[in-house]
């Protein structure tokens, strides 16, 4: 989700007409209005729900909040963009790192059997997947799933600030050789790991398996920017 897409997003928010309380099209019909792909739409959105302007809710479609702030916008509406101006792809790694490993470990203990079962299906799907949008996608959601397992909505919401600015960072974009990943792609195992671990409900281990997958995710991006 590039800069540009995110401020095009916005700026639709503010002409669109939209009231308060009003729900947005359906995603298929955003992305022939604007011009993104199903995944960049997405991912523009996750964004606009961690800056409070939108609220997804589940089966029923995604609603405004409030308008995006043009020049006065509240600290907390404005915090992703300016943050995304300021971060680069390792800080915002070791944000990642100092965060999702407690919340993998919360939710160890908080985590339903769905919620559970969930993660294990997004696995797989990431295994099958043959483009890197694709996986992104299902990334994303693994990620922002434990989050919201770890059963503390605070963090949940810090989480989305974290993830919106690494959103437009775009720094997995910068190693993708091949259309999408390969079978021995280090995050597959890794993230099974993961969910072994929130299964056995040892906190303790999937903190150090979430610790884990971050941290070479880090080494892989840090090797790629050295080529």
């Amino acid at each position: 989700m590039s800069a540009t897409a995110h401020t095009r997003l916005r700026a639709w928010l503010i002409s669109s007409g939209l009231g308060i309380g009003g729900r947005l099209p359906p995603e298929r019909d955003l992305c022939a209005m604007l011009g993104f792909s199903r995944a960049e739409l997405r991912k523009g959105l996750l964004v606009l729900e961690a800056e409070e302007v939108l609220q997804r809710q589940v089966g029923r479609g995604t609603f405004l909040v409030k308008l995006p702030g043009q020049r006065k916008a509240p600290a907390a509406s404005v915090s992703i963009a300016n943050l995304a101006e300021r971060t680069g792809p390792h800080e915002a790694m070791i944000a990642r790192i100092a965060l999702e490993p407690e919340l993998a470990r919360l939710a160890a203990m908080h985590a339903t059997p769905q919620q559970i079962r969930g993660l294990r299906n997004l696995s797989a799907s990431m295994r099958r997947a043959t483009r890197w949008s694709n996986y992104e996608e299902l990334d994303l959601e693994f990620h922002n799933n434990i989050a919201e397992a770890s059963g503390n909505s605070l963090l949940h919401e810090v989480h989305k600030i974290i993830n919106g600015v690494r959103l437009l960072v775009v720094w997995r974009r910068l190693d993708t050789p091949q259309p999408g990943p390969s079978p021995e792609y280090h995050s597959f195992d890794e993230h099974e790991h993961i969910v072994d671990a929130l299964e056995k409900r040892s906190g303790a281990e999937a903190h150090a398996a979430m610790l884990k997958h971050l941290e070479t995710t880090l080494a892989a991006m840090t090797a790629s920017l050295k080529m």
